[in-house]
């Protein structure tokens, strides 16, 4: 690696962490008696879910895009407002149509019933995602057809990922069975290794480390796996081979509870580590300013520089684990238990 790509690795580094710094001054400074609760409320702030995108405050002024409320109603339809239109100039909630949008939560004044149907934080950036995600690989399929020889730019970016994941994790645990289900093992991979880095941009939203995202892939992976099941498979869980039969009951219930931890361990391994990297990063930042030590913060802010490499290298681990015990899970159930 040359010196100008050191160089440039450094400064987007740097403006991430400035970035992250003038939002807790921000919100560490907002008021007296919150200055010791500014660095929690920022970070809760950051690793939530919000109807309107926050990029900046700059000041007492927030920079954020506004989204789409669309809202239910049960009596009177859909009704349809910009997240802007329920605060006033002083960011204070108000009223529109009947509902108040207060610390992220929507609620209806005259207690109607509804269905919160909002373009969110979350949802707006898996929209990104998955935009980003068709650009790149419709581009590296289109060189494909057109029969290139030598891949070059995105596509030998790309093509040593893919051929990875294909030998490394699905052929392996899989077998020959792997082609069936390259399409998800592939789609999964670089949907999670993706808004992992997406997530660790300023101001983005934290996907993936919201865990009904993380509970709906597992949740793919458990239906794929299950209904993918071969004999053998259910055999092995419902009449183990090889046990005594007074305690094959036993071992029936465990292999039963089995079936449903797996998913449940893919859901909160990738949830957990994904948050608790943006909690330690933000955590140490804010130390300075909830000290009101200009020394803590400069080493808080050198450390979390480095915490933010180290969680670049958990984004691509988090992917490929995900990828690799999904793949595994798939290739026991698809075995024909055949030695």
């Amino acid at each position: 690696m040359n010196t100008s790509k050191i160089l440039m690795i450094s400064l987007l580094m740097a403006l991430f962490s400035v970035s992250g710094l003038n939002n807790l001054r921000a919100s560490s400074d907002s008021d007296g008696e919150e200055k010791a609760a500014g660095g929690t409320d920022f970070i809760m702030h950051h690793i939530t879910d919000a109807h309107e995108w926050h990029l900046i405050t700059l000041g007492h002024t927030h920079v954020t895009i506004p989204l789409p409320v669309i809202i239910y109603d049960y009596e009177e339809g859909i009704k349809v407002h910009m997240s802007s239109a329920f605060v006033d100039a002083d960011h204070n909630p108000i009223e529109v149509d009947g509902y108040m949008l207060e610390h992220g939560k929507l609620h209806s004044t005259n207690q109607a019933e509804f269905m919160d149907l909002s373009i969110t934080k979350n949802v707006a950036s898996l929209i990104i995602s998955i935009v980003v995600l068709s650009l790149v690989f419709i581009t590296v399929a289109k060189r494909y057809k057109k029969g290139v020889s030598a891949p070059k730019g995105i596509q030998s970016f790309f093509e040593p990922i893919i051929v990875f994941v294909r030998d490394d994790i699905a052929k392996t645990n899989i077998g020959h069975k792997y082609e069936r289900f390259m399409p998800y093992l592939l789609t999964l991979f670089f949907f999670i290794l993706f808004n992992n880095l997406l997530g660790l941009t300023p101001g983005a939203a934290n996907l993936t480390g919201n865990i009904a995202v993380t509970m709906t892939l597992a949740l793919i992976t458990f239906i794929i796996t299950n209904v993918n099941g071969r004999k053998a498979y259910w055999m092995h869980i419902l009449w183990t081979p090889g046990v005594p039969l007074p305690v094959r009951p036993v071992i029936l219930i465990v292999e039963i509870i089995g079936i449903f931890t797996k998913p449940i361990s893919l859901m909160l391994r990738l949830f957990a580590s994904i948050t608790a990297g943006h909690i330690v990063v933000l955590s140490i930042v804010g130390l300075g300013f909830i000290l009101q030590s200009v020394a803590v913060g400069v080493v808080g802010t050198l450390f979390s520089t480095v915490i933010l490499i180290i969680e670049i290298v958990v984004a691509l681990i988090q992917a490929y684990v995900f990828t690799l015990f999904s793949s595994m899970y798939i290739g026991q159930a698809v075995d024909d238990g055949h030695h």
